[in-house]
């Protein structure tokens, strides 16, 4: 199966887009899966508490070096074409981790894992910035909208899976029968953006760093935040706010949907009124979650806090990623920007580990050396530093207000099939 010829700009964008979304989605079912089944990996492999960290610190590491090194491999092929062959391996990496015999196994099956992720992340962002520039308005934060409903159906099968005693193999396999080919099946409706005649060159359409700073610091904050709920809700509710063992598990599941239905509809928000009042306002809801959260009396209005949280949060990434996209290429030109805007979505990319690996130990360090309630604190300060960092979202052209611009054709090149 391959892209059909002859279709004007818009048809094909409007194919990409769905692609593209199809890809996001897949990525947040498959990744939810294996986090949420780490108490069952570990009983598999017979992995220690003392060992275990280690293993879960080793996927982020090694996600960034993935990162890293798509930001030099797309100098030479496309980010649709890098996307459509590290995604299949993801499945299969998955099913790895299921059918493994020993700590070597998993350990080997991790590490691969860890690397096409961030090939992967780095790629599907990279082809969500450039068809947002293409469409001329906001679509971003649909995208990883997809990726939280992804979140959803993987976290539910994981839930149906430990419900029914199902070994990870027969989770992950059939899991990945599905996905693998529907992934190759999509990356024939890639569509990447057309490249001028100098961008083979690596050197004139390098992003500064000096320019991405203030939004790698954005993204390592939202990060923070993100993984203080993954790993921390349920233990603070429990712990901190008495709830019951059941009640503990509700705030990150209602985190998760409110994130999707924030993302759902924030392209929206950043048409109506730009990118930059819709991160500050994002920033400003989430510190609002922390705070409700840090002094709840309750588990009840904990919860509360924690759904502010998945409004407030949910922006921010999405928007990061746009941001920088949309500087590294104004500053490049035509010519070197969308290799440019690639290589800053790489970098980018590099602090959504960063915060990750960050988030939950800080977290775990104030609390015992403070308290959890003043913990939670610590992601509030750094969520509200976004808002001194969120002019950095604006730009001379990041204009999404009418959200009815036609696609630019100069914009849209061939599908990743036609590499």
């Amino acid at each position: 199966m391959t892209a059909p010829t002859g279709l004007t700009a818009e048809p094909r964008l409007q194919y990409g887009r769905a692609a593209l979304a199809l890809s996001f989605f897949l990525q947040g079912a498959v990744f939810a899966l294996l986090v949420t089944r780490i108490p069952a990996i570990q009983d598999r492999y017979g992995i220690s508490d003392a060992l275990l960290p280690a293993f879960l610190a080793a996927v982020p590491v090694l996600a960034g070096v993935g990162s890293m090194a798509t930001e030099r491999l797309v100098k030479r092929v496309r980010p649709g074409l890098v996307l459509r062959c590290v995604q299949p391996v993801v499945c299969l990496a998955l099913v790895g981790v299921g059918v493994g015999t020993g700590l070597a196994q998993v350990a080997v099956a991790l590490g691969v894992f860890g690397l096409a992720v961030g090939a992967l992340d780095a790629s599907m962002n990279m082809l969500g910035v450039s068809l947002q520039r293409a469409y001329g308005r906001s679509i971003m934060l649909g995208f990883h909208a997809a990726y939280s409903l992804g979140g959803i159906v993987g976290a539910s099968l994981a839930w149906a899976g430990a419900h029914w005693g199902l070994p990870l193999a027969l989770l992950y396999g059939p899991t990945a029968a599905i996905a693998v080919p529907v992934a190759l099946i999509a990356g024939h409706w890639y569509v990447d953006q057309q490249r001028g005649p100098t961008a083979a060159g690596a050197t004139t359409s390098s992003p500064s760093m000096r320019l991405l700073l203030p939004l790698c610091l954005v993204m390592a904050f939202a990060y923070i935040g993100d993984s203080t709920v993954s790993n921390w809700s349920a233990k603070y509710l429990q712990d901190v706010l008495g709830s019951s063992e059941q009640l503990a598990t509700v705030p990150y599941n209602v985190y998760m949907v409110t994130t999707l239905l924030g993302r759902a509809v924030g392209d929206l928000g950043v048409r109506r009124f730009g990118p930059v009042a819709v991160v500050r306002a994002g920033a400003v809801v989430a510190a609002a979650g922390f705070a409700v959260v840090a002094a709840a009396p309750g588990a009840w209005p904990g919860m509360a806090g924690f759904t502010l949280l998945g409004v407030g949060l949910c922006v921010i990434v999405p928007q990061t990623f746009a941001a920088a996209g949309r500087q590294a290429y104004e500053a490049h030109g035509s010519a070197g920007g969308p290799e440019a805007s690639d290589a800053a979505v790489a970098r980018l990319n590099i602090f959504n580990y960063v915060g990750f690996l960050v988030g939950s130990p800080l977290v775990g360090v104030v609390g015992d050396a403070w308290s959890y309630r003043g913990a939670m604190l610590v992601p509030m300060v750094l969520v509200l530093v976004t808002l001194v960092y969120a002019p950095s979202f604006g730009g001379e052209r990041a204009r999404y207000g009418g959200g009815h611009e036609r696609p630019r054709t100069a914009d849209v090149g061939r599908g990743s099939n036609g590499l």
